[in-house]
């Protein structure tokens, strides 16, 4: 097992497991094109953000996405963490504590200030996650507007 950066090759397998991820969120759906139009984004412009992925020889088992932005009330940079997802066959074997783990680390290094994330409300399994690494519920609630039809 490896972790470290995806590249614009690791697209397809990416869309593999944006796919699992989506089937369990209820505000999306896959799209294979949208989803490599944003992921190339991304693997494009390293002040957008980051892939981090996990490798078991060449296949591509576990993904998160850390997305920049300044806080205004920190100060500085600050993350968003996306995207977070393992193949359900390697779920509960730690890999996604350490992937988790090597996001935090990696985002501190370069400069995040702190990390934020979206689960579902539902996502009991996430939360729970969640906690035992460390996070704590906002007591901010999201709100979306599509503007991409509008």
């Amino acid at each position: 097992m490896k972790i470290d950066q995806a590249n614009l090759t690791d697209i397809p397998q990416l869309c593999i497991l944006l796919d699992e991820l989506f089937s369990q969120e209820a505000e999306f759906t896959p799209d294979h094109e949208l989803q490599g139009r944003g992921l190339s984004k991304i693997l494009s412009n390293e002040d957008i953000g980051v892939i981090l992925v996990v490798r078991e020889s060449d296949k591509v088992i576990g993904m998160v996405n850390i997305l920049y932005t300044i806080s205004t009330a920190l100060g500085g940079r600050v993350g968003n963490l996306e995207d977070f997802v393992v193949l359900p066959e390697y779920r509960n074997s730690g890999i996604g504590s350490k992937l988790l783990s090597y996001a935090l680390n990696f985002a501190k290094k370069r400069g995040c200030q702190r990390i934020t994330l979206l689960t579902d409300d539902d996502n009991q399994d996430a939360h729970r996650f969640y906690l035992k690494n460390g996070f704590s519920r906002s007591s901010m609630v999201p709100f979306r507007r599509n503007t991409r039809n509008t």
